[in-house]
């Protein structure tokens, strides 16, 4: 939970180019330490993808829509099946 006051540890070992890169961008960005700025990038990236994930499909019937129709997609209409044979013949694959 973030802002909760029970702390958690975070152990992390990476290359050295990618932590001098990274104590780089906590210099120019201002960052008051080196996990600051790993910490708040992480946090920031994450609300963005969950963000983005949860817009996508908003709603547990969204949800269920989207994934039956990859599940289980309809088959080929006429017109489908057509243009995929003009494809395939134009590019002959």
């Amino acid at each position: 939970m973030v802002g909760s006051s029970v702390k958690a540890r975070f152990d992390a070992q990476l290359p050295e180019e990618q932590k001098a890169l990274f104590e780089k961008a906590a210099m120019v960005g201002g960052y008051r330490s080196l996990t600051e700025f790993v910490f708040t990038s992480a946090q920031q990236k994450a609300k963005e993808i969950i963000s983005s994930y949860e817009s996508l499909l908003v709603s547990d019937r969204d949800r269920e829509i989207f994934f039956d129709a990859v599940m289980n997609p309809p088959t080929p209409g006429d017109k489908l099946r057509k243009a995929a044979e003009r494809y395939r013949k134009a590019t002959s694959v």
